[in-house]
């Protein structure tokens, strides 16, 4: 059963507030969410370019001011986001809520770390919001298809990733014994190394056989790492068939930018009044408040 706590409706300028910033099917919320994109992508250049020596050089002092002047607006921007909705631990635990605390945080660790402060990079994965903002519910969907896949098949994918951990591991061992140190394969470990990027196919060739035994070891560890690449394709592609006809036919009805401020799910009807898991009053928006 739902607490008193959590049926509790927003109200005055905090509902206000919740409609810009979580419901990008208003007016301002559009205008407020596309602002934030745009400064999005202006913080991650300002971080490309101070990360260019020349560029740093010439313009170092300008670029950290601005660097500093997003990390405080979006700092801003997440006590706002704190502040309108009714549990804030949910949204800090939440997916979105961790990457915008990231996002503020490299240039305070660069106080102390400097180095850390080019982290803020990570600001870019702010932009997946883009899927709720443009109203892509579609690519939502599609999303959660991929999510479900994934999931369903992770007992398979975890047998495949032990397999290929035993077979690296018998195979760098192999190598070992037939080709040595005098060959560049001076420990277990390294050889280890050689068949993880033999297998996968990268081949860097910084180690490579030398004897005959060696070379067509090699041989069949490169033919064996395109069979195995197609393995974990074909255990999410036969997931995805197997859920593809159970896709409930109400998806289009539901908007993916509705969000509860008491427990933070998403996915409700555009004419909900309460939430569908914590039972809470969502903050439905005025028709003229929609765009």
């Amino acid at each position: 059963m739902p607490t008193q706590e959590t049926l509790i409706p927003l109200t005055g300028w905090r509902r206000k507030l919740y409609i810009i910033i979580y419901e990008a099917d208003t007016r301002l919320g559009r205008i407020f969410d596309l602002a934030l994109i745009i400064a999005i992508l202006l913080s991650v250049l300002t971080v490309i370019l101070e990360s260019v020596q020349s560029i740093q050089a010439a313009w170092g002092a300008q670029l950290k001011i601005l660097d500093w002047c997003f990390t405080i607006l979006f700092t801003i921007e997440y006590a706002l986001r704190l502040i309108c909705i009714h549990k804030p631990m949910r949204y800090v635990k939440s997916f979105f809520g961790v990457i915008d605390l990231m996002a503020v945080l490299p240039l305070y660790l660069g106080l102390f770390i400097p180095e850390s402060r080019f982290l803020a990079d990570i600001r870019i994965l702010r932009l997946l919001r883009m899927f709720r903002i443009l109203k892509l519910t579609r690519y939502i969907g599609e999303a959660s298809e991929l999510k479900r896949a994934m999931l369903a098949s992770r007992r398979k994918i975890t047998v495949f990733l032990v397999t290929v951990v035993l077979l690296v591991v018998i195979l760098g061992t192999l190598m070992f014994v037939i080709e040595g140190p005098e060959h560049g394969y001076t420990s277990i470990p390294v050889s280890i190394y050689w068949a993880i990027v033999t297998l996968t196919t990268v081949g860097f060739g910084d180690i490579t056989p030398k004897t005959p035994l060696g070379q067509a070891l090699a041989s069949v560890v490169m033919i064996t790492g395109y069979g195995i690449i197609a393995v974990p394709t074909g255990i999410v592609t036969a997931e995805i068939a197997r859920g593809s006809g159970a896709k409930s036919k109400t998806a289009e009805a539901v908007s993916g930018t509705r969000l509860c401020p008491h427990c933070f799910t998403e996915g409700h009807d555009w004419d909900a009044r309460f939430c569908k898991h914590c039972g809470g009053q969502l903050p439905r928006p005025s028709k003229g408040e929609v765009s």
